[in-house]
């Protein structure tokens, strides 16, 4: 095959330089703008009315300010419209809204979803709860399966794929709630997956292999990428796939998360290779390249 003599540790550079830019321009962005947090993570209601016409903004705007609502963010759709809002909807507000609207449209149904500032601090407390744990489970399963050095490049790989699909909501200021979490998780268990199977024919070969400098490790690990890069690629491909025409033709209510799925597939993909297996090179090689200590002369005394 092609891949088989392709040097996936030469090319690693240029993902590390590219990985390294993104990262810095997240973080920039992280700390300059923050994430555009749906309902789900900061006190307020959002409001789904599903239409048999096209309402425009200028026609809900007038009912908006009749119910006594000052603050709020009005999406339209063809047969759709969000309205978000900073504050919780009370029901005199909620009875108003929704008379103004069936006027311009007897058929219009809602959906209302309100959460109080305490439920949307204590969410966001167990999103980050849960992606901490999930990367300490996964750091102690590699290093008992493999050592410490598979698992730092493990964790540093997936823990890039979070952060880059958490920067580029952030860039285009894209909904972060609930399923963004869930798509975090899925992201984090499809990266470490891919990267136990490279690392697997990496300690595999290294059993049999005969390290005696730093190009012997390079070696090894080129051909045990060469060795599972189809697989690779065609588990990545078959499951983006899949969550691309999610995104396609799925709901409104799982856009976002397919999206993340999209992203986190792509860059996971590459991380494995390019990112992980590199990683673990550099951590072993600095022991392949220290030379080995002279016995000591045997006395004739």
């Amino acid at each position: 095959m092609r891949f088989k003599n392709f040097d996936y540790v030469g090319a690693s550079r240029y993902f590390y330089t590219f990985s390294i830019i993104l990262t810095i321009v997240g973080a920039i962005c992280l700390a300059a703008l923050g994430l555009n947090y749906g309902v789900d993570f900061r006190s307020g209601s959002n409001v789904d009315i599903t239409t048999s016409k096209q309402l425009t903004v200028e026609q809900l705007e007038p009912i908006l300010k009749e119910a006594g609502i000052e603050e709020a963010s009005i999406t339209p759709g063809n047969d759709r419209v969000n309205i978000r809002l900073s504050q919780v909807l009370t029901e005199p507000q909620d009875q108003a809204l929704k008379a103004g609207v069936h006027k311009l449209d007897e058929s219009a149904s809602f959906e209302v979803n309100t959460v109080d500032p305490e439920m949307a601090k204590e969410l966001g407390r167990n999103a980050v709860y849960a992606v901490l744990l999930s990367c300490v489970g996964i750091i102690i399963y590699v290093s008992i399966r493999f050592e410490w050095r598979f698992a730092i490049a493990a964790i540093v790989a997936l823990l890039h794929d979070a952060f880059v699909v958490i920067s580029i909501f952030s860039i285009f200021r894209l909904e972060v709630d609930l399923t963004f979490i869930i798509a975090i998780l899925t992201i984090i268990g499809y990266s470490i997956n891919d990267t136990i199977v490279i690392f697997d024919r990496i300690r595999e070969n290294l059993r049999f292999a005969k390290i005696k400098k730093y190009s012997d490790l390079v070696e090894l690990v080129n051909r045990s990428l060469s060795q599972t890069i189809a697989r690779s690629l065609y588990t990545a491909l078959s499951v983006f796939l899949a969550a691309f025409f999610m995104l396609i033709l799925g709901g409104e209510s799982i856009q976002m998360f397919s999206l993340a799925i999209v992203i986190g597939l792509l860059f996971g993909a590459y991380s494995s290779i390019f990112i992980a297996s590199p990683l673990w090179l550099l951590l072993k090689g600095k022991n392949a390249a220290k030379p080995k200590a002279p016995k000591p002369a045997k006395s004739d005394i």
